[in-house]
């Protein structure tokens, strides 16, 4: 879901928070060494994301906030700053080159540059937590 976060309205909070859960407490933060990633820069998008970043001649940088239940990619375009919410079930993470990474929901995907090893260990990070925290599976019982 992609979303215009700009503004503080209260339906779209509570949009975010039905897919993705509240923002951490502070103890949950120190405890996870961190919720939120370094500056990624976009190397390329869906063309919805696409069309909004080509709007500006800034460059085009996000980051990723890990919510309880998925997370949130924040951009920039124009003075408008946009929200790609992905829940941990729909989201797909993969490693395409050596130094880049692409996160994929329904039709929406953003490809990132990962040329640093905090970013490695960032991402790391939202897969393991994914993973110790889905909910259990059939076949596994």
């Amino acid at each position: 879901m992609l979303l215009n976060v700009s503004y503080n309205r209260a339906k779209i909070k509570e949009k975010i928070i039905g897919e993705v859960g509240p923002p951490f407490t502070l103890f949950e933060r120190m405890k996870l060494k961190g919720i939120g990633s370094p500056k990624l820069h976009i190397t390329a998008a869906s063309i919805d994301i696409h069309n909004l970043l080509v709007l500006d001649n800034n460059a085009n940088t996000c980051n990723v906030e890990m919510r309880p239940k998925g997370i949130v990619i924040m951009f920039r375009s124009l003075l408008e700053t946009f929200a790609l919410v992905i829940p941990y079930y729909k989201l797909n993470l993969y490693k395409g080159k050596a130094e880049e990474y692409s996160f994929y929901r329904d039709h929406y995907f953003i490809k990132v540059k990962a040329d640093n090893p905090k970013i490695h260990n960032y991402f790391k990070k939202i897969l393991n937590y994914k993973t110790d925290n889905a909910p259990t599976q059939i076949r596994d019982l």
